[in-house]
């Protein structure tokens, strides 16, 4: 069988209705223009994340027959007085922990030295002098590359200020009309699509609940993971709380490695604080019984109509659209994933079964 039969038969099989091809098109431009113009239009992606974020709340009053143009705005109004506490409060109070943590890194440095010495007295057979001197200076290493890629990422962000207060303004005035004109933003989509829009309409519904759900349900789990942690630690009196809480909550982007990854930092800070004692235990195990909690109750609690995707295919698509899209791309991993394997069981196959479809479809019409 020749190459070109071979790509014949593909095509017949594939792309043998005229529906698919367009979708395909409007996929492949649709990744074009979010990875070559996404930083672009990054004001405009994240304000359509966060309108599909507040769409929820707005549909929920207006179940409650309160008119849209007012439901949008006390919606809008809670989402703005939510960014000016984050912006005046907590963003503060972080940035504080922040930089008294590059502070006192040179005395958990000579901390961590001190018990690397101790643990080579404890066991002389298994640590060597050679060892610790290695350990010390490749950990130098790594703090004195820290050091730089802070100081030139502070005099990097000098020049974004300006991007800074362009987002500040334009993100919040996207999200309002985005909410407020969505039935005519769609309608003036939809008029753009071709009038046979089967395939896309099925994809489309079986899409929407379950992103929006995700979508939602994600930024319930931060909030949730890290309100806990930062009252948890807060309680054991761990320093650096509120910087600890917003790395654990946000390493419920990433399953199940994200929580591997926090935990590095929370038993670190843990140890330099109250060393090897019964505190340092138990905030250990109270950090294990927040994650157990998570991925055993508030996981299957919030995200009970999700897709079921197979551990590897969502390791594989966090690192995938993680390297393309950064934040965003980790974010949207499992929806993407999940948009994927909608596609590649709800996509047309032969040329037979799709003009069966066709005459099925004229039947029920008559």
């Amino acid at each position: 069988m020749t190459l070109r039969a071979v790509l014949k038969g593909w095509v017949d099989h594939y792309l043998s209705d005229e529906e698919a091809v367009i979708l395909l098109v409007m996929l492949v431009l649709g990744f074009a223009v979010v990875i070559f113009l996404g930083r672009m239009l990054a004001p405009f992606l994240t304000a359509l994340v966060i309108a599909f974020l507040l769409q929820g709340a707005v549909s929920w009053l207006e179940r409650r027959r309160v008119p849209h143009f007012l439901a949008v705005t006390l919606v809008f109004l809670g989402f703005v007085g939510l960014l000016l506490a984050m912006a005046f409060i907590l963003m503060p109070l972080i940035w504080n922990q922040l930089v008294t943590l590059v502070q006192e890194t040179p005395r958990m440095f000579a901390s961590g030295q001190r018990l690397l010495d101790d643990l080579q007295e404890l066991y002389p057979q298994l640590i060597t002098p050679d060892q610790i001197q290695n350990w010390i200076a490749a950990a130098g290493r790594e703090m004195t590359q820290f050091g730089q890629r802070a100081l030139s990422l502070s005099l990097a962000s000098l020049g974004n200020v300006l991007a800074l207060i362009i987002y500040l303004v334009l993100v919040p005035i996207l999200v309002f009309f985005l909410l407020k004109d969505r039935e005519r933003l769609s309608g003036f989509i939809l008029s753009l699509l071709p009038r046979k829009r089967t395939l896309m309409t099925r994809i489309w519904h079986e899409m929407d609940s379950q992103i929006a759900n995700y979508v939602r349900g994600k930024f319930i789990e931060i909030m949730i993971v890290g309100i806990v942690a930062f009252l948890t630690f807060a309680f054991f009196g761990l320093p650096y709380a509120a910087l600890l809480a917003v790395l654990v909550g946000f390493s419920v982007l990433v399953p199940y490695i994200g929580a591997a990854v926090a935990t590095l930092p929370v038993a670190a800070v843990a140890g330099f604080h109250f060393g090897m004692s019964d505190e340092f235990l138990y905030v250990l195990v109270a950090y294990g019984v927040i994650q157990a909690l998570d991925g055993n109750v508030l996981v299957p609690v919030l995200f009970s109509e999700a897709v079921n995707l197979h551990p590897v295919s969502i390791i594989v698509a966090v690192l995938f659209f993680g390297g393309i899209w950064g934040f965003w791309g980790i974010f949207f991993a499992i929806p993407l994933a999940t948009l994927l394997k909608a596609l590649v069981y709800a996509w047309p196959r032969g040329v037979t079964r799709h003009r069966q479809g066709e005459g099925n479809d004229a039947a029920a019409e008559e």
